[in-house]
């Protein structure tokens, strides 16, 4: 005979590589798992390995207290939730508790929260913080917002994910607000490696062979992270001790320079130089390049108060 599972179900709305993943963490994990997919054979797989197939998604939010969505954007979940109520005969959803894992903004998040709790629908959001591979395993890291209780609720079935989960707060678009400040970090410094690799292939240098190089000057970012955070945290913009935006700016005339005369493209580092040559002419030349983050808040109309050559 089999062995009565305790585990609570789970239902699990998109099925793109994430979606697949989960579903599949969740299965191992001994939950039954209910899946839906404007396409249903991509539930193939999972199907085969024990999941049930949902008929709509009213099917879908009915069949479990926990409904994991992570679908293209909030405007998706949007459709799946109109579809949901056309579904339903009394035009009312199942009061399940809506785990949002679509990568979206902040105001748009906080937006969706709001209907789904008009709707009768708990709401809390999640971004991911890894890729599809790490799902189930120690290397994933999810960050949640939203109502604490919720969180604390259903925590031990959203283990299954495996990882790290952090709680951030009760505000729903935080976990948002994180995720595009780091997938900001994460492709830019991507763009800018792309980037360097370029201007070294136009020397005859082998990205291998920079590579090694390219590891110690992020490792030295990494490094130099917390303190830049404190720095910025305190209000503390001094360039006594590092590097003045002004030489910074200097710094960057010299790379720009090398990209032309190598023919690659200058736009990326010109962007970066516009940046720092508008808050110079602002007035910031002495302080340290941390002093960017605080410039870079501001309404970019007040760069060009002071000089209206520079403009973002």
């Amino acid at each position: 005979m089999g062995q009565e599972t305790t585990a609570p179900p789970v239902t699990v709305i998109g099925l793109g590589p994430m979606g697949r993943a989960m579903a599949a963490a969740f299965l191992a994990a001994g939950h039954p798992t209910t899946v839906w997919n404007r396409t249903a054979g991509k539930a193939d797989e999972l199907l085969a390995s024990g999941a049930t197939w949902a008929d709509g998604p009213l099917a879908a939010l009915d069949a479990s207290e926990v409904a994991i969505v992570c679908v293209i954007d909030a405007d998706a979940i949007d459709a799946i939730l109109d579809r949901a109520l056309a579904e339903s005969d009394h035009h009312e959803l199942p009061a399940t508790t809506l785990v949002n894992l679509t990568s979206e903004g902040p105001g748009r998040t906080r937006e969706l929260a709001t209907r789904a709790e008009s709707l009768g629908v708990a709401y809390l959001d999640g971004s991911i913080m890894t890729p599809a591979a790490a799902i189930g395993t120690e290397a994933t890291r999810i960050l949640y917002s939203g109502p604490a209780d919720l969180f604390d609720r259903h925590q031990q079935t959203l283990a299954a994910l495996g990882g790290t989960a952090v709680h951030l707060g009760t505000d729903p678009g935080r976990a948002a607000s994180f995720d595009v400040a780091l997938l900001n970090l994460f492709w830019s410094s991507i763009t800018g490696l792309m980037h360097s690799f370029a201007l070294a292939a136009r020397q005859h240098v082998p990205a291998t062979a920079l590579a090694p190089h390219a590891q110690q000057m992020a490792q030295l970012v990494a490094d130099l992270l917390p303190a830049l955070a404190t720095e910025i945290d305190a209000g503390g913009f001094s360039g006594e001790g590092s590097s003045s935006l002004t030489s910074v700016a200097a710094s960057l005339n010299h790379i720009v320079h090398a990209l032309e005369e190598a023919e690659v493209s200058s736009a990326v580092t010109r962007a970066a130089k516009e940046v720092i040559d508008a808050a110079v002419s602002a007035g910031h030349g002495a302080d340290s390049p941390t002093r960017l983050a605080e410039f870079l808040s501001r309404d970019p109309r007040e760069w060009t108060s002071t000089n209206p050559a520079h403009r973002p």
